[in-house]
């Protein structure tokens, strides 16, 4: 999508641009606000490196000022609703034309009457399309946006000499410089007012009364178009002073966009046909970075869902690879998220009754930067399914997807992303693209799993195509089996497919695998025992294969049992575990074979219980 990072004020302006509205390159600051006229940005770090950012439209205006003097609605041009997925403007234009013209009218200084800074703004243009570029820009870079007026609009003045003077203004402000400069430029402009889903917004909130604020309309090109330079100006928090931070994506928008938060007084001014009426405009919930960051679609479409048995699953759709992140009630996460190829389907478990708000936040899969709020919902749960319990330790998403086969797992034996298990055992395999290094843990919110247990509950066996991961549940409960592979760029391991299991089985008892040592290979096999203890006095068979030894043999105190090579390829034999409190596994190289290295440690006694 159109994408321009410029550093304002007019001084040392940096500005990048991509031409289609789901190409950009967007090198977001480190810390997002919202746009002009928008609510609280708020970072939050968590468990892991990841920040969001909530963008939301400060105050809206309580009443905007009385109308001008109207223009006539020439030829009024109208869009089909819904939006044809075809692109983010009204007007097809190339961001990379209007490089030169954007950095020069950025740049402009404006010590002078609103005549003459027009007169500098557009003494280089070409159409009424860059007189109102050229406007629109300068704007959106000097005009800041006055969060003290806000608290008394009763002493905001939104003439156009007086916001061009002090360099502030509120939404009403902003709209009568921009039609003021587009008449001196000789463009039809005029100002609209209407609802906005802005800072003092609730999600699934009716609207009623008087407007909240205002915006533009300018004739190009032969039909009328839609902007809002206060939201494309800058940033601000609650209580913080304002920022600029221009978004593009309110120069010209597609008017089936536009209407996700703008609801003129006048339906013919919707530019839409059909047109949308107030009903449906209070169930739109989608956010202007959920176009921006080339979805397309949202399911449910209404803002207000209900849980059916204690669950709602909702699904996006868009053109790229995306990552996402969701909130509940601000801080919490029920529910189980699985990416797709170019979206989500995300089921939430509400863990009570009651109306409650998700948010649901998105960023690019090539992006540093933070996560931004891109749709949210307002959840009634009649009913808790007290059955599906999500692990506090889980971060989402889960499953296999895009993301697992990008770090090279492929053909998972399980495409669900949650297992169930009566006898508190499973085997997750991949087919693998590469030579990685690869290990999985297992955890659990529901008793403490130590280190130990994180790890030898789990038994991997890694060939040169294929990976094999063995479970045993220490208990009965819920887990998170994470598949971790290594950056071959770096020594980092990332977290690339996580599974939940359930196991209700209250007898479920496992005791942990085997302890491996470093000169365990990956590519050796265990087939028994696969106890980690085993019992006092008696005789165990044992079974591995493992390639490339001479030898291999059971070691006890002062006793040694060898296994003999079978012709499958298997080391097998008995070994008593008589007298003895712990048994070795050892092995001799062809290069070395009087030196007994140690592979493995079996402990004998009883099981011990997790409580």
């Amino acid at each position: 999508m159109e994408n321009m990072n410029i550093n304002s004020k007019a001084k040392h302006s940096n500005l990048s641009f991509s031409n289609r509205g789901f190409k950009e390159e967007d090198k977001r600051q480190e810390i997002n606000k919202t746009s002009a006229g928008h609510k609280d940005n708020i970072q939050i770090a968590s468990k892991g490196n990841w920040r969001f950012s909530f963008r939301n439209r400060v105050q809206d205006e309580a009443t905007v000022q009385p109308k001008r003097k109207k223009l006539e609605d020439k030829q009024i041009t109208t869009y089909r609703y819904p939006w044809d997925k075809a692109s983010l403007k009204s007007l097809q234009i190339d961001l990379k034309a209007f490089e030169k013209l954007d950095a020069y009218a950025a740049k402009v200084n404006a010590n002078q009457t609103v005549d003459l800074l027009v007169k500098e703004l557009i003494r280089n243009t070409h159409s009424d399309l860059e007189k109102t570029r050229a406007i629109w820009i300068w704007i959106c870079h000097h005009i800041e946006y006055d969060t003290e007026g806000l608290k008394d609009l009763s002493q905001v003045s939104c003439d156009p000499n007086d916001v061009l003077r002090t360099r502030k203004g509120v939404c009403a402000g902003y709209s009568s410089l921009f039609e003021s400069m587009c008449s001196i430029a000789g463009v039809k402009c005029k100002s609209m007012s209407g609802y906005s889903k802005g800072g003092r917004y609730k999600t699934g909130q009716t609207f009623s009364g008087d407007s909240t604020h205002e915006w533009n309309m300018v004739y190009l090109e032969g039909s009328w178009h839609l902007l809002d330079s206060t939201w494309g100006a800058g940033t601000t928090s609650h209580n913080e002073p304002f920022t600029f931070k221009y978004n593009e994506f309110y120069f010209l928008t597609h008017p089936a966009l536009f209407i996700e938060d703008h609801f003129p007084e006048e339906n013919k001014h919707q530019l839409l046909e059909p047109c949308v009426s107030l009903k449906q405009f209070e169930k739109l919930n989608r956010k202007c970075y959920f176009y921006k960051m080339g979805l397309l679609s949202s399911w449910p479409d209404t803002v207000t869902v209900e849980t059916v048995k204690g669950k709602v699953t909702f699904t996006l759709e868009g053109r790229h690879h995306l990552l996402f992140l969701f909130h509940l009630n601000k801080t919490e996460t029920p529910g189980l998220m699985q990416l797709t190829e170019h979206g989500m389907k995300l089921d939430v478990y509400p863990q009570k009754t009651g109306e409650q708000i998700l948010q649901i936040f998105a960023k690019r899969e090539d992006s540093e930067g933070v996560y931004d709020w891109i749709l949210d919902y307002k959840v009634i749960c009649k009913s808790v399914d007290t059955n599906m319990k999500i692990p506090k330790c889980l971060m989402n998403p889960v499953g296999p997807s895009w993301l697992s086969e990008k770090a090279g797992l492929f053909q998972p034996s399980h495409q669900d992303p949650v297992i169930y298990t009566e006898d508190g055992c499973c085997t997750v395999s991949f087919a693998l693209k590469g030579k990685l290094s690869i290990f999985a843990t297992l955890d659990s919110s529901e008793i403490q799993m130590t280190s130990d247990m994180k790890h030898r509950h789990i038994f991997q066996t890694q060939r040169e195509n294929d990976v094999e991961f063995k479970v045993r549940l220490p208990t009965s409960g819920t887990y998170v089996l994470c598949v971790n592979v290594k950056d071959p760029n770096g020594d980092t391991y990332t977290s690339q497919c996580k599974y939940v299991i359930f196991c209700t089985n209250h007898t479920v008892h496992w005791p942990q695998f085997p302890l491996v040592y470093g000169t365990w290979a990956k590519h050796y096999e265990l087939l028994g025992p696969l106890d980690g203890i085993l019992p006092e006095n008696s005789n165990i068979s044992f079974k591995l294969r493992v390639p490339d030894v001479t030898e291999v043999s059971v070691r006890g105190g002062k006793s040694s049992f060898p296994l003999s090579l079978t012709p499958q390829g298997y080391w097998e034999g008995m070994c008593s575990t008589g007298g003895n409190q712990e048994l070795n596994v050892t092995v001799s190289f062809k290069d070395n074979p009087n030196v007994y290295n140690y592979i493995m440690q079996y402990e004998v006694g009883k099981k011990k219980q997790i409580k």
